[in-house]
């Protein structure tokens, strides 16, 4: 279980997080949602180590990881990806090399580790499972942007994480492109018991795919539960975000 414990950040006089606490089950896909500048994508570049909070713990799997060293979150990452909302993909390596590349840097060791053609074969793989085995030889610009995600979450599952957390990943997509992202997503963590944190404004995501929902506002946890409570809940700011309305208490925000 990923736990985040009264987690509070500030950069300079701007207090981003303000006492967050939310915790993510094996095989959930929680959605972290709320205005820009709520904090959500500070909040999961926390887990990796980007960023640290001024208090509050990170605990992963009951170990508490906020506040470690550089190099105590290489093995973190190993079992936490974090895929950006750009897909930041290597522009000079194909597909395929941008998956294996993962594989090539941690290859295991002794009777583990694994020859090149294994790790092309793996990688080849994981390129199957999101659909992309045919474009394995192309590079990345020769890719719209919905299919450069799915390369970048192959790359994210290289290393079989128990988590993978999402930065906004339909942004920019067309519709079509979103709901393939949204379907991987879901077969993530419902199929394999991947746990998911997704921090989206995508309001047909949100409520096509979470398990349960955090809406931030002004720092805080606004509203939490499953998608059939938020979508009750009476408080006017949140009725409000979860109707994308344009006018309402938040217009002064």
């Amino acid at each position: 279980m990923l736990q985040f414990i009264d987690i509070k950040k500030s950069f300079g006089e701007l207090r981003v997080l303000d006492g967050v606490s939310l915790s993510v089950a094996p095989g959930e896909v929680h959605f972290v949602i709320g205005t820009s500048g709520a904090g959500k994508s500070v909040l999961i570049k926390q887990v990796v180590g980007l960023l640290q909070p001024d208090s509050g713990q990170i605990l992963l799997d009951g170990q508490v990881i906020s506040g470690l060293e550089e190099a105590q979150y290489w093995e973190i990452r190993k079992r936490c990806a974090l895929v950006f909302q750009k897909s930041t993909l290597f522009d000079t390596l194909t597909c395929l090399e941008n998956v294996a590349l993962p594989l090539r840097k941690h290859p295991g060791s002794g009777a583990g580790q694994r020859s090149p053609l294994a790790i092309n074969d793996q990688a080849l793989s994981l390129l199957t499972q999101v659909d992309m085995a045919a474009h394995a030889a192309k590079y990345p610009h020769e890719l719209g942007d919905g299919l450069k995600k799915r390369v970048a979450i192959a790359r994210a599952l290289a290393l079989s994480p128990s988590y993978v957390l999402f930065d906004e990943p339909t942004t920019s997509l067309d519709p079509i492109a979103a709901r393939n992202i949204d379907r991987l997503i879901r077969d993530l963590a419902h199929r394999h018991s991947v746990a998911c944190v997704v921090v989206s404004h995508d309001l047909r995501s949100i409520f096509s795919i979470a398990d349960r929902i955090t809406l931030l506002y002004k720092g805080k946890v606004k509203a939490q539960g499953p998608p059939s409570e938020i979508k009750q809940h009476t408080d006017p700011i949140v009725a409000q975000f979860i109707a994308g309305l344009a006018h309402g208490p938040l217009e002064t925000t």
